[in-house]
């Protein structure tokens, strides 16, 4: 069962699908990268096991989309794909403001906000963008480097699924890298938003996937350099 059928009745899924919106497989691509967006302990809490509350944003199920977000950091380094990673830029708010219109507090000033977990610590050969704005290619030179690269599709993973990975899914489709949203390996403070923003992305702007699907792309994408189709729908379950 896909994580909308749990809450969005069947009656407005068919809305959407007699309006063509049908989630069809998405020719995902010979060269993909992997973006994880805003994984920071701002959106997780402290190291794991500490409490999420120590920060007001902090998100459920953090923690157990990092492991998914570790796993799939494994498969897409053994095949050498691209890794990007976006981190808020505290210091710079002042200047050019935050994300949100959500009026800052004293936790938020915390040291170690827009830090990323060690679990998913980058390495020397990946990026790391600071960005203020929700989205991932929002003044920042996200899109230039990735047609550099000549990427042509993104596996998204981070937080919230309602905000920055949406904002971020939605430009990736307008600068025609095709998103694959790993459902598993994103999060959000609400469980009702992060279910419903994966159907509504699903729907309009990319593949949403559950990790093994996401797996089985990675292995796909790199055995023959074929255009492999990620293949999902609205109404259609996981497999």
């Amino acid at each position: 069962m896909r994580p909308w059928e749990e809450f969005m009745p069947a009656a407005e899924r068919q809305v959407y699908q007699n309006a063509g919106y049908t989630g069809q497989a998405l020719p995902a691509g010979r060269r993909p990268a992997f973006l994880i967006v805003d994984v920071t302990q701002g959106f997780t809490g402290g190291p794991f096991p500490q409490q999420a509350e120590e920060y007001a944003t902090a998100c459920q199920g953090a923690w157990e989309a990092v492991a998914v977000i570790a796993r799939l950091l494994r498969a897409v380094r053994a095949k050498a794909w691209p890794v990007v990673y976006t981190t808020g830029d505290g210091p710079m708010e002042k200047f050019y403001g935050g994300a949100t219109k959500r009026p800052r507090s004293g936790g938020d000033e915390r040291p170690g906000r827009d830090e990323i977990p060690e679990a998913l610590a980058p390495t020397a050969a990946d990026l790391v963008i600071k960005k203020n704005k929700a989205s991932a290619f929002f003044a920042t030179p996200l899109a230039d480097y990735l047609r550099r690269l000549g990427t042509d599709a993104l596996l998204i993973a981070g937080a919230s699924t309602s905000g920055c990975v949406r904002a971020t899914v939605v430009d990736a489709f307008s600068h025609n890298f095709y998103p694959v949203v790993v459902e598993e390996a994103t999060f959000d403070r609400s469980p009702t938003l992060h279910r419903a923003n994966l159907f509504d992305m699903n729907a309009k702007y990319a593949a949403v996937v559950t990790v093994e699907q996401a797996m089985r792309w990675i292995d796909a994408v790199q055995e023959g350099g074929a255009n492999s189709e990620v293949k999902t729908g609205v109404g259609a379950k996981s497999k």
